[in-house]
């Protein structure tokens, strides 16, 4: 294992662990509460069910407010955890940032990775409904497999937003890419990878 990499995890399987927690999470997540809320945790997947007329906007709102409350309680016991500990072991709280890019090449990741996180494609048809949170899971844990040594992976505006606020600095300065790139990513996931 190498040094500590962008974020503070270490590089190599530190990345494997975060990415496999992600998956591994998304995975039980599904599972458990996909049948309450079809598992809407994430501001653009929400937003790809808007655009396939499977949500209403009232029902997008409720649920991209729900997502980022949710966020922000998650990054609360983060931050306490830090300071109980003494340490934060994810970087500035697990914030998203540019790294050695610009703007253009982070937006360029996020909406691509977004886009590649084809829920939408997965959960359009009904046969796959018992595999879908497993296939979630293993393409969210592929996203941040790829994503992490770039941006720290987002794909997830609530995921970004709490981490962001919390930290300030330049993962607040930054953030509008991590707002912005996730709906790009999912709008093309709808013209692209919906049911036709």
């Amino acid at each position: 294992m190498r040094q500590r990499g962008f974020f503070g995890a270490a590089s190599d399987a530190g990345h494997l662990a975060v990415a496999l927690a992600f998956g591994l999470s998304i995975v039980a997540a599904a599972y458990v509460i996909g049948n309450i809320s079809g598992c809407h945790i994430n501001p653009a997947v929400s937003f790809s069910m808007l655009l396939n007329k499977k949500l209403s906007l009232n029902g997008f709102l409720g649920y991209a407010a729900a997502q980022v409350a949710g966020a922000f309680a998650a990054v609360a016991i983060l931050k306490y955890l830090s300071l109980a500990y003494g340490v934060d072991h994810t970087g500035s709280l697990g914030s998203n940032g540019f790294g050695s890019g610009s703007a253009l090449p982070t937006f360029v990741v996020e909406s691509v990775l977004t886009f590649i996180f084809t829920i939408l494609g997965v959960t359009s048809d009904d046969k796959k409904g018992s595999v879908a949170g497993i296939v979630i899971g293993l393409t969210l844990t592929f996203v941040h497999i790829a994503g992490i040594p770039l941006t720290g992976t987002s794909v997830n505006p609530a995921r970004s937003i709490a981490p962001a606020v919390f930290a300030g600095g330049a993962p607040l300065a930054q953030l509008w890419v991590f707002i912005t790139a996730p709906f790009v990513g999912a709008a093309l996931t709808f013209k692209y990878v919906r049911k036709n």
